[in-house]
């Protein structure tokens, strides 16, 4: 079959050879065919003719119309929904292998009789004009610290013009993971750009019915700053399209890294910090050209950072709780009645009493959750040992599986109060002496079948015996040999 390659060959060669025979098998072709190209002057390609017939039935001519109507009145239906809709309306009319025929004719009816589709604007970048920022979450990347499944977020930053990134491991997306995020990437950046775009964060951008675009902390954040804030609009993420794009990249790349490290498993956060920090260094360092056009023309950073923090005074009640942000925490017995001030940062909180630092607490993720510190509340409960089995939170009071193995077990040899009293005697040990140490000589106990009592945990504990660690099991190799084997009498 003649190409229009090479009749194109012939036509410059007959302008050079002075035998037309030569030109035509230079060209690679039979002298025939080719003076008849010659005589034609069009190519291969111009003599087609086109295939506008059909070479078989179509199986959907009476029942187009009345699909037409439905994808009118709703295009987002699927060919694969209106077909399976054909085969229950005409059991045994259509048969499965006619959906891709289907699929075909409706693809062309949206593109050529459908709605028309949105348009994706494609943006000229300015050096140093925007920033945006959003959260991404990283858990299905299977990352763990110490064998735990470590569940965050990321607060993750994008230069627009350089898409010079980083970002800072968070647990929600709160005003305060935004400040510290927003604030950490401006000071490893060295500068700040004109504008900063998130999408519609609750923390950050008021309700629609709200005068003001921008909370007042949010607010007082970008006046720190310098900056000029800017929102996407509601169900609109391509707005914010740098960052979203770079969502993807950026797991992706974590992930190829953790396979190379042929481990998921860090041994702390700090670890994994480390971690971060070096591939996003390594992400950056193809963009060092545009990067430092961006740097240029940054703005200057402020003298100080401000508290990424929200902080409010409670008094402290009765049980010797508070309620932060929905949720409630214990704090020592001895502010029972006193006013504390309460700073609430991305991943903990500082008890402020007498303009001092007096305690520092995880902070919990989401609402209606508790955190009860034991060490806070044991010394009344050993005086009222009759509260602690109805106790709202009792849970929170057996730090380890060991603790409630062992008040089980008290359970099953004493009467109720009689094990309270035991189990709070033990409880009341852990906090004054050792809580590593007391689990560690109930593991023991627990293991060697030893029935346990707040006398004999007090004396294994003050003996300063050292307790026999957990017993490893060792799992041998599987031999396939034998599978081998098998394989061979099989082939035989």
């Amino acid at each position: 079959m003649v190409t229009d390659q090479q009749v194109r060959r012939l036509f410059k060669l007959v302008q050079t050879e002075q035998n037309f025979g030569i030109a035509a098998m230079k060209a690679g072709m039979d002298e025939k065919t080719a003076r008849k190209y010659r005589m034609l002057g069009k190519l291969p390609s111009e003599l087609e003719k086109r295939h506008t017939w059909r070479t078989r039935k179509d199986p959907f001519k009476d029942a187009w119309p009345a699909i037409k109507v439905m994808l009118e009145l709703n295009p987002g239906l699927e060919a694969k929904t209106l077909f399976e809709d054909l085969q229950r309306r005409h059991p045994g009319r259509f048969a499965d292998g006619q959906l891709r025929t289907l699929q075909r004719r409706i693809k062309i009816w949206r593109a050529s009789e459908g709605p028309p589709k949105e348009v994706f604007f494609t943006q000229v970048h300015t050096p140093g004009q925007l920033g945006q920022s959003d959260f991404t979450s990283m858990n299905k990347l299977g990352i763990t610290i110490g064998g735990r499944p470590f569940d965050h977020l990321i607060y993750h930053f994008v230069l627009t013009y350089s898409n010079w990134e980083t970002g800072t491991i968070c647990f929600s997306e709160s005003f305060e993971s935004l400040s510290e995020g927003l604030q950490n990437a401006l000071w490893k950046l060295g500068g700040v750009p004109e504008d900063h775009r998130t999408d519609c964060l609750t923390t950050a951008v008021q309700k629609t019915s709200h005068p003001d675009d921008f909370t007042r902390r949010y607010q007082d954040l970008l006046d720190h700053y310098g900056l000029t804030g800017c929102k996407t609009n509601p169900n609109s993420p391509h707005e914010n399209g740098d960052v979203e794009q770079r969502h993807h990249r950026f797991k992706r790349a974590v992930d190829q890294s953790l396979l190379l490290r042929n481990s998921r498993d860090f041994a702390d956060r700090h670890e994994y910090e480390r971690f971060l920090r070096r591939l996003f260094k390594q992400l950056n360092a193809g963009r060092k050209e545009r990067f430092l056009e961006e740097q240029a023309v940054l703005h200057r950073l402020p003298r100080h950072r401000i508290d990424a923090c929200k902080t409010s005074t409670t008094t402290v009640g009765p049980s010797s709780t508070i309620r932060v942000n929905h949720n409630v925490y214990s704090v020592d017995s001895r502010l029972i009645g006193e006013r504390i001030k309460v700073r609430l940062f991305m991943d903990h909180l500082e008890i402020w009493y007498g303009q001092k630092k007096v305690d520092t607490l995880p902070r919990l993720r989401g609402e209606s959750k508790h955190r009860i510190n034991y060490r806070h509340i044991i010394d009344s409960l050993i005086r009222k040992p009759g509260a602690f089995e109805n106790y709202r939170y009792r849970d929170d009071l057996f730090p380890t599986s060991r603790f409630r193995i062992a008040y089980d077990d008290l359970k099953k040899r004493h009467s109720q109060l009689q094990a309270t009293k035991q189990y709070l005697n033990i409880l009341y040990l852990a906090a004054k002496e050792s809580e590593t140490a007391v689990d560690a000589v109930l593991r023991m106990m627990v293991d060697k079948n030893i029935a346990i009592s707040a006398e004999q945990v007090e004396a294994l504990v003050q003996s300063g015996e050292p307790v026999p660690v957990v017993t490893e099991v060792l799992i041998p190799a599987v031999d396939l040999t034998c599978y081998d084997q098998l394989l061979v009498e099989v082939a035989s």
